[in-house]
């Protein structure tokens, strides 16, 4: 009767798997966004005040949680491939939500970052193990809409994430993060491990989830790298331009002061309908690589009116944080695209760490901007770090294959 159920459950888009993966990366974003909304009322009620100074340990503490994210995404990608998709999943939401609710009790700036590293560490295993998962039980033709919706409904959280930071204090919010992600751990019965993964694991001779294979072959190295580097945009944009908005606003020369939590809201809004709109484009027209390349393409153009413009009103420079977030929405086929170029035996740890070290190139975007801005100003330090960020992602996207409909019932030969 179960097998019954799990090969029903594969031909309907709105499956179990679905479902939990979207709600699974909806309290994801909302964890994840949430220290961008709260690093300034939090670290001021923790006595920090200066304004150099919440820059400083604000980009630290952004990199304690991206440096988590690094470590968990290597940790539970090859968890997901050796002991399963299901696992990974349910796991990591425990983790992050224990840990979220722990931020809330923090008094000191070495425990909040100690627990802003667990956090991440937990953060980091939701969506590879949730693409891997609904890539693996829908038919090749659909898995497209299925990591769309997965997508669109986990991105939202941060809209959410920045009503509660903005309206209920910062400690309220991490208790609300923690709370909702242990409720979703109640949605677990029904939810089916991926066949392909079941099947993989009677077949005594292959081996799964060696992350070191990544690095050993040619081929394979620069094919991972290349699905890195095409996300990398979308965190420039989130983690240097929406994340330090405030600071950007001031050097614009705003006449109003830039709320954190607006612009990061108003921007995963437009990620919300980016991330809709790429993943239906990319089914419509039967190409992953192209429509990627127009929404790199787009986002070069709204980067380029956010740096270039100066004195802005503060409706104009929200509408702005949308449009961003609009263009940098090619999550979810950046992620498809990850999941849909390597083998069963080794996908779940490629599409658990490629978010991830895009995530985690935060740390190296936010130092070689401290470093750009310190140099040559705010403004031009993060136009010249966007021009290579985007430039690089383009070269890499179109050296990739596509992946439209591919047959993913196949392993690496390692």
């Amino acid at each position: 009767m179960a097998e019954l159920t799990k090969s029903k459950q594969k031909h309907y888009l709105l499956n179990t798997s679905v479902i939990v993966a979207a709600l699974g990366y909806f309290v994801d974003i909302y964890d994840l966004v949430l220290f961008s909304i709260v690093r300034i009322p939090s670290l001021q009620d923790l006595g920090v005040t200066e304004q150099s100074q919440l820059l400083e340990q604000g980009v630290m503490l952004l990199n304690m949680q991206m440096i988590g994210m690094l470590i968990g995404g290597v940790a539970w990608g090859i968890l997901g491939d050796k002991r399963g998709r299901l696992s990974v999943l349910f796991g990591s939401i425990f983790l992050y939500s224990v840990a979220n609710i722990m931020n809330g009790f923090v008094t000191s700036i070495p425990m909040y970052a100690f627990l802003r590293l667990v956090a991440g560490i937990g953060l980091a295993g939701e969506l590879g193990a949730g693409i891997t998962l609904v890539s693996e039980v829908l038919p090749k033709e659909k898995r497209g809409y299925g990591t769309m919706v997965v997508a669109t409904i986990g991105i939202s959280g941060a809209i959410l994430a920045g009503v509660v930071g903005e309206y209920f204090g910062w400690r309220t919010a991490y208790f609300i993060g923690g709370g909702l992600g242990l409720l979703l751990l109640f949605l677990r019965v029904g939810v089916y491990e991926s066949g392909m993964f079941d099947n993989l694991k009677k077949t005594a001779d292959v081996t799964r989830g060696n992350f070191l294979s990544l690095f050993t072959n040619t081929k394979r190295f620069w094919k991972y790298l290349k699905c890195i580097l095409i996300g990398v945009p979308i965190w420039y944009v989130v983690g240097i331009l929406i994340t330090f908005s405030p600071e950007f606003g001031i050097a614009l020369g705003m006449q109003e002061t830039v709320s954190a939590a607006k612009a990061v809201s108003f921007c995963y809004l437009g990620l919300v309908f980016g991330d809709f709109a790429s993943g239906y484009l990319s089914q419509r027209f039967k190409s992953r690589r192209y429509i990627v390349v127009a929404f790199l393409l787009l986002t070069a153009v709204f980067v380029g009116v956010y740096l270039f413009g100066s004195a802005f009103s503060i409706d104009t420079f929200y509408t702005l944080c949308v449009a961003l977030g609009f263009a940098s929405g090619y999550w979810a086929v950046f992620v498809t695209i990850a999941a849909e170029q390597f083998g069963t035996n080794i996908r779940a740890t490629v599409t658990t760490t490629v978010p991830n070290f895009v995530r985690g190139a935060v740390v190296p975007l936010t130092i070689s901007f401290s470093y750009l801005k310190d140099g040559i100003g705010l403004v031009p330090g993060a136009i010249i770090l966007g021009l290579i960020c985007i430039a690089l992602a383009v070269v890499a996207i179109l050296s990739l294959e596509e992946t439209y409909a591919k047959d993913l019932d196949y392993t690496e030969p390692i």
